[in-house]
């Protein structure tokens, strides 16, 4: 079992199986919401277990998908396509040790080019 929550503990959170392995998500929307890249992983929905959701929120970004967050501390922490039954968990909510690791980056054509993306890692426009 995986746990997780936000910075005040206001909204936790359980996975139980295995995560992907993690994305940076470059695009403007993550950048904008966590003012920098999104490190995220995603597992099946069945597989996330909310145990303390009273402050979460959710904001409808776009037709494809909403962001979760804490309403009371702002941590940022899900991304929940409309058409999957999976969901995108912040691996840095995730309390460690943990197994998520980053294996590539995404959207990388809107990277703001402040800092380099030379990592070696995969890249995907």
């Amino acid at each position: 079992m995986i746990h997780g929550s936000c910075l005040c503990g206001a909204t936790a959170f359980e996975i139980d199986g295995a995560l992907a392995p993690g994305s940076l998500c470059h695009c403007s929307q993550c950048r904008r919401q966590t003012s920098h890249v999104y490190a995220s992983t995603h597992v099946p929905d069945s597989a996330l277990r909310l145990t303390r959701a009273e402050h979460l929120r959710w904001y409808r970004a776009s037709p494809a998908a909403r962001r979760g967050f804490c309403g009371q501390c702002g941590s940022v922490l899900f991304w929940d396509p409309a058409d999957e039954a999976m969901i995108s968990v912040s691996l840095g909510a995730l309390q460690p040790p943990h197994p998520g690791q980053v294996a590539r980056h995404i959207f990388t054509g809107d990277a703001p080019g402040y800092y380099p993306l030379d990592d070696g890692l995969p890249k995907a426009d």
